[in-house]
């Protein structure tokens, strides 16, 4: 029915695309967005990078201007927390008492930061970083700190790491993995991107695991489980995040790792829509193995499976299918993921034509499913589109850098 009301739980980047692909796609009715953070919808991957640099504003982080969502007629509501949704009664209740009815229901609640059952976590200083309100802080206590200590060597860690290293704080990144992004790229990729770190001035302990954070009222230093003590004037804690989904568990929708949905964004009701970070769907990527879920966190996943969710609630449903990439710029090194390899997935180096570039095919068999490349965007472009077209190239003739990559597809 897209003539009835539209309410969207989550002002996130899954949020706002949602909305305006029903609106485009012919939902005729009322839309409400509604969003517990204090800001209309802006984007996050600059927060731990040009924001935290100060080299732009909160401004230039917005995903569209307020007069977009007037003209749209969407309702954006924000600093509303919703605390109930009735599935049956189609109604949802937020934490102030404010309500809505609703005849279609969509949840891009998005996710949160991980965080450690360790002694000291609860310290002055320690923070982590998911929203806007989060860089602030971590913004301003960087300016009065000597040393930074990043727990988890992911995207975010390594991003924040660049960052503070850049303007002169002593940077140290502790990975309890074999090696950095350890569950997202290969060995050989890894050991790149650490090799710039360190160039960098970074300090990377890999195999290393935190034992306590110490200080009185606030953080002072970090104790490793070997008995090493780090100084520490700030630590930032990035070891992943976890599905806002309890809305949807307390609303009867089947919760596993995520709101649990079908290829078009349908969860267990058959009628609420789940997209983002806080859905876990069928693998979107072309030939997929059949019933493989994953819970994606990517600017990419949010707007194009919004996109494909919109084609649902306006009656004119298409399954999901996209190559999922993913990208981190960590100072001058830019790293773009296209496909989503496995740990058992061989691995086919190319070496880089110039200084700091590295190409990591992965390949399941003979058949090349994700691609790993370190200042090499052309490259990365070209694996992309293969692997939407469903193109391959041997691997006998992949390593092959006297041959540009894109002559070597069939």
């Amino acid at each position: 029915m897209s003539t009835g009301h539209l309410l969207v739980i989550g002002a996130g980047q899954a949020g706002a695309q949602l909305v305006s692909s029903a609106r485009e796609l012919g939902w005729a009715g009322p839309i409400t967005l509604v969003g517990h953070e204090p800001h209309a919808p802006y984007g996050r991957p600059p927060l731990s990078k040009a924001y935290l640099r100060g080299e732009i504003g909160a401004g230039a982080l917005a995903l569209r201007s307020n007069a977009f969502y007037a003209q749209q007629r969407i309702d954006l509501v924000v600093g509303e927390r919703v605390a109930q949704v009735d599935l049956a009664g189609r109604e949802a209740v937020t934490e102030s008492g404010r309500r809505w009815t609703f005849d279609r229901l969509a949840l891009a609640t998005g996710a949160e930061p991980r965080r450690l059952e360790l002694e000291g976590f609860e310290l002055e200083g320690v923070v982590v970083l998911r929203d806007v309100t989060d860089a602030e802080a971590l913004t301003h206590r960087l300016t009065d700190v000597a040393d930074l200590v990043v727990i988890g060597g992911g995207f975010i860690g390594l991003e924040v790491a660049a960052s503070a290293a850049a303007s002169g704080v002593r940077a140290t990144v502790v990975e309890a993995g074999a090696s950095l992004m350890n569950r997202v790229v290969s060995p050989d990729t890894a050991a790149v991107v650490e090799a710039a770190h360190r160039a960098a001035g970074v300090r990377i302990l890999t195999g290393a695991r935190p034992l306590r954070l110490r200080g009185d009222r606030a953080v002072r230093s970090v104790e490793l489980d070997d008995g090493t003590e780090l100084p520490a004037g700030l630590v930032l804690v990035g070891v992943g995040a976890h599905p806002r989904d309890d809305l949807a568990r307390a609303a009867g929708l089947h919760c596993d790792g995520g709101v649990v949905v079908d290829e078009l964004s349908l969860a267990s009701d058959g009628r609420t829509v789940a997209v983002g970070d806080c859905a876990n769907l069928p693998d979107p990527t072309p030939g997929a193995q059949p019933g493989r879920r994953l819970r994606l966190e990517s600017v990419d996943n949010a707007t194009e499976q919004a996109k494909a969710a919109a084609s649902t609630l306006t009656g004119n449903p298409r399954p999901y299918r996209s190559v999922p990439w993913f990208w981190s710029d960590q100072g001058t090194l830019k790293l773009q993921i296209a496909g989503l390899a496995g740990p058992d997935d061989d691995v086919v180096v190319r070496e880089g034509t110039r200084a700091g570039q590295h190409v990591a095919l992965r390949y399941r068999g003979e058949q090349l499913v994700a691609a790993e490349c370190v200042n090499a965007p052309a490259d990365f472009l070209v694996v992309r589109k293969a692997l939407a077209t469903n193109k391959t190239l041997r691997r006998d003739v992949a390593a092959d850098t006297g041959v540009p990559l894109k002559k070597l597809l069939r």
